[in-house]
């Protein structure tokens, strides 16, 4: 898209009586383009949870029900969207932020909702609905919670969150193939076709995040989805012959097409603690929204946005859809652009609506190759571990014990990876919280963030910085803070943020 000054002057014809940057309006017809930008932008990472957890259940080869999945995530971005963009002053940021559904609760979720056509999804969306109103419910009172999760907290839980997603992506490569030893006994592989596919995905991502400008490198998973399903195709790796099961238009009776939500204890308490994480990656980004955008940027305000973030996870379970949190790859998007308006972000979430009103859509997401998911996977879960390690890259680890912190929170997290049967002797249900390494990973941070950090210093650690260049290349899940974090939250939220950065 042009960003010269000729084509800005000619699209913000109201900016200069605008009493706020974000409420500045465009012509319809760049309201609609740049309306399709970010949701070209953001698409790939916006339904990926949803055909992860869709393998999970065991609806891989259910394109009916997948595309109902789809469907709900991409109808639940719409109506958060539209909430965070044009909502009510205490419900929405009234700031031009992307929300669609999270891949940070996805490993739990994918525990949870494992099993066979979809027979414990309720508990997941159970779990869901009640960790949004927990949430719902720490929004006013956020900024004295947020101390608890400074850079080396969030950037170790974030890791963690990566690294308990591969063995998925492992397992969609090997799609069910085994190899029978000497002995007559089987063990799971990956097949040589299936590794070939996987390869090939992955490096037409790689290549085309390379060579590809702009937006399109950003849309490089997308095009390796699509590449590696074409090559598919001719070798019999594809079948897309149950893609009309899926209804063309949504059927409103298909609302908790999975049933009821179940509320399991374990699972809840799960979903309570990542909510945090969600909540605390939330308000950095509505943070670093408005520094972008020199709006000004209050706690009431954050508290507003943290609410329209933390809302597809109540209304979420109704479309089959599960938590939702910003994108940060469209804050990026606002930086290089320089395009403010609200409006052209509301008018994305239209699109997202209109997208979501035909399951047939998502049908055939769902008929593409395990593998090919595999191999895109690969970078999708590298990027949420990536952005992690991003995140610890700005702590400071000398003559303190920060690195012990992190050391024996990922520690804890990988037991449960290494040995699935490790917690086995505990009752069922403090097994289901203890197996989760992102649980223990990120209890572990925050108890010895408080005494390494906390106790005797009077704070903690001081947020880390973000640069409007680190922005663009922010990816799925990852948390980040301004220098506005800083004077927000220090001595516990004390101080409000009550002007934005010159």
């Amino acid at each position: 898209m042009s960003n010269s000054p000729s084509a800005k002057d000619s699209a913000t014809t109201n900016a200069a009586s605008s009493p706020r940057p974000e409420d500045e309006k465009l012509p319809a017809r760049l309201l609609l383009v740049y309306g399709l930008q970010h949701i070209l932008t953001m698409y790939a990472g916006a339904v990926a949870p949803a055909l992860v957890i869709g393998a999970a259940a065991g609806l891989a080869n259910d394109p009916a029900a997948m595309g109902i999945l789809v469907s709900g995530a991409l109808l639940v971005a719409g109506f958060a969207t539209l909430m965070q963009t044009v909502g009510h002053r205490r419900v929405g940021a009234q700031m031009p932020i992307v929300v669609a559904c999270s891949f940070v609760p996805v490993s739990a979720i994918t525990s949870l909702a494992a099993g066979q056509d979809g027979e414990n999804l309720p508990v997941a969306f159970g779990a869901s609905l009640a960790a949004g109103v927990f949430a719902l419910a720490l929004t006013p009172f956020f900024g004295q919670l947020i101390r608890f999760f400074p850079p080396i907290v969030t950037g170790t839980i974030i890791t963690v969150i990566g690294v308990s997603l591969m063995p998925v992506a492992a397992r969609w490569i090997m799609d069910g193939g085994a190899r029978t030893l000497e002995d007559g006994s089987t063990v799971p592989a990956a097949p040589l076709a299936n590794l070939g596919l996987a390869g090939l995905t992955l490096g037409v991502i790689v290549l085309g995040s390379r060579v590809l400008p702009g937006i399109w490198g950003r849309l490089s998973i997308l095009l390796g989805l699509v590449v590696g399903t074409l090559v598919a195709v001719p070798l019999g790796m594809a079948d897309f012959s149950r893609v009309g099961e899926a209804d063309i238009v949504f059927d409103p009776t298909s609302l908790f097409y999975f049933g009821a939500p179940r509320f399991e204890v374990a699972a809840v308490v799960t979903m309570c603690v990542i909510m945090l994480v969600v909540l605390t990656e939330g308000a950095s980004h509505i943070i670093a929204v408005g520094e972008i955008t020199g709006s000004k940027v209050d706690a009431k305000r954050i508290s507003a946005g943290l609410r329209a973030d933390v809302s597809g996870s109540i209304i979420g379970p109704v479309f089959s859809a599960t938590p939702t949190s910003s994108f940060a790859q469209n804050i990026g998007l606002l930086a290089l652009t320089k395009v403010r308006s609200r409006y052209v972000v509301a008018t994305g979430a239209g699109i997202l609506v209109a997208l979501g009103m035909f399951p047939v859509l998502g049908g055939a997401m769902a008929a593409i190759p395990t593998p090919v998911l595999g191999g895109a996977g690969l970078v999708l879960f590298g990027s949420v571990a990536a952005s992690g390690v991003k995140t610890l890259a700005k702590v400071d680890f000398t003559n303190n014990l920060n690195l012990v912190l992190v050391a024996a929170s990922v520690g804890v997290a990988v037991i449960p990876l290494a040995y699935p049967t490790f917690y086995a002797f505990l009752p069922e249900s403090v097994e289901l919280v203890a197996h989760s390494g992102i649980i223990g990973a990120a209890v572990v941070a925050i108890v010895l963030n408080v005494c390494f950090n906390v106790i005797g210093r009077g704070s903690s650690a001081a947020p880390a910085e973000i640069d409007a260049e680190e922005i663009g290349s922010a990816g799925p899940g990852e948390a980040k803070y301004t220098d506005q974090a800083r004077e927000a939250y220090r001595d516990g939220g004390a101080e409000p943020l009550d002007k934005p950065r010159a």
